[in-house]
């Protein structure tokens, strides 16, 4: 959960859809269709729960123990997952961000996290939320401002709404035929392993129920523009889709579910990643941004 304050916020409306940007985080507040909830909201001018909403930079997911090699050297940044033990989601979901731009229909914001000891890089991460008729289309860019060579990662942190049915009625497609076997105390990679018979394959779309998902896959199927698509839908009718490029490779699900008294499975979080959990120290589809470049990723919500 991110801190509690007064946020500048910034409202966009494009077709039947409106969004609510807030500086905090850079986070999506809110976000509806022709009135209806696409994503769980959190309250304005609150703390963010459970990081609904974030950019996850200049990693998503997690770093074991906080700890990490890159480029010979070891480096520790601060565990937040104090429970797992872990650094959860990077470092810009901590800062206020800037205002770059504004219109009707789109907003820019952007921040550059303080090089520390254990992130010594001066990384530019700019996020544009733009709605049009068809949804919102987000894209993130990073640039390495500094002299070294940076690790680099990012995904959005949304939690769908498909519809008022709770989410075990919920139908869900996804488009991967692998996913990542973790550990089941700090949730850290194990191996992959393909969803061929088992409870996590929702290649062809079918009804949630009880299954439990905090899993990122990978394997995933993109179409012939390059676009992989999650499809949920509630019994009623309606329903949300994310879709993303092919710089995700990987997705994390995650069902929401929580101990009692805290509410349990509000949403299903969506998360295309750029990186698998861990990749600081796997290495595996780790982004190495080198002095001056930039790296683009992008994604899009829309209603069904």
């Amino acid at each position: 959960m991110t801190g509690s304050r007064a946020a500048t916020e910034y409202n966009i409306r494009a077709g039947e859809y409106t969004a609510v940007v807030t500086e905090q985080a850079g986070a999506l507040r809110e976000l509806r269709h022709r009135g209806r909830d696409l994503i769980v909201p959190f309250p304005e001018g609150g703390p963010i729960p459970d990081y609904r909403g974030i950019v996850a930079a200049p990693w998503p997911n997690r770093i074991a123990d906080g700890r990490y090699t890159f480029d010979g050297a070891e480096y520790e940044v601060p565990v937040n997952e104090t429970d797992r033990g872990c650094a959860l989601h990077g470092l810009a979901f901590r800062l206020d961000w800037d205002l770059e731009s504004q219109d009707g229909s789109s907003v820019t914001l952007s921040c550059t996290p303080q090089p520390t000891a254990g992130y010594p890089h001066e990384v530019r991460i700019a996020v544009e939320y733009r709605l049009t008729e068809d949804g919102l289309h987000s894209q993130v860019t990073a640039s390495n401002l500094g002299g070294t060579a940076a690790p680099y990662g990012v995904c959005p942190h949304p939690y769908l709404v498909a519809g008022p049915a709770s989410l075990d009625e919920w139908t869900l497609e996804i488009p991967a035929g692998q996913f990542l076997v973790v550990t089941p105390d700090r949730l850290l990679p194990k191996e992959t392993r393909t969803v061929e018979g088992h409870e996590f394959d929702f290649r062809t779309p079918r009804t949630i129920g009880a299954t439990e998902i905090d899993h990122a896959f990978t394997d995933i199927a993109f179409d012939g523009g390059g676009q992989a698509r999650v499809l949920v839908r509630d019994p009623g009718g309606t329903g949300v889709g994310m879709a993303w490029d092919r710089t995700c490779q990987w997705l994390q699900i995650h069902t929401a579910d929580k101990q009692p008294p805290a509410p349990n499975r509000l949403g299903l979080a969506v998360e295309p990643m750029t990186c698998p959990p861990d990749a600081f120290n796997s290495g595996v589809d780790l982004i190495r941004l080198e002095p001056g470049a930039t790296h683009e990723a992008s994604w899009s919500i829309f209603a069904t």
